[in-house]
């Protein structure tokens, strides 16, 4: 991906999106936009409060909560996985879904942490992993880097 872009796809009677971080290839004002104009319920911040520093996206939680979109910051090493202190604040967003809600994850390139995110979601909503994994990289073919991410991902609590 050379530009901010959302893939999406839908999930019950909802929607997953994945994205980059705003601001990592342009504006973040103008992704921000990008970010509000596909109108999620929920925002997934799959990285570091330094990377989202770095690239001037420091204010993304108080810029979501402002237009009254709920943000969930769960910080994950590049390439990493979930620590057990993330994995305890996991939200539950099967019922989101069910009842038409959008679900936005993000990391840094928009591929592995979020990617892992939303396979995670999928499996909990009943999807197989290989089902779900297939799905999800129709529309973002670099989706879940590597196989710690992708065994986190299988690993979803069935609901």
């Amino acid at each position: 991906m050379s530009d901010f872009a959302i893939a999406d796809m839908t999930l019950g009677g909802g929607m997953l999106g994945i994205c980059p971080l705003p601001g990592r290839f342009r504006d973040y004002g103008t992704d921000l936009a990008t970010v509000l104009a596909w109108r999620p319920d929920v925002v997934l911040t799959m990285t570091t409060s330094a990377e989202l520093e770095r690239h001037g996206a420091a204010r993304l939680g108080q810029d979501l909560a402002a237009r009254g979109v709920a943000w969930h910051p769960l910080p994950v090493e590049d390439f990493g996985i979930p620590s057990g202190e993330v994995e305890a604040v996991w939200p539950d967003f099967v019922p989101l879904l069910a009842r038409g809600g959008r679900v936005l994850a993000h990391c840094y390139g928009g591929c592995g942490r979020s990617g892992m995110a939303l396979l995670r979601i999928m499996v909990e909503s009943g999807e197989t992993g290989p089902e779900a994994l297939n799905r999800l990289r129709a529309v973002r073919p670099c989706a879940v880097e590597t196989q710690a991410q992708m065994e986190w991902a299988f690993a979803g609590r069935m609901r």
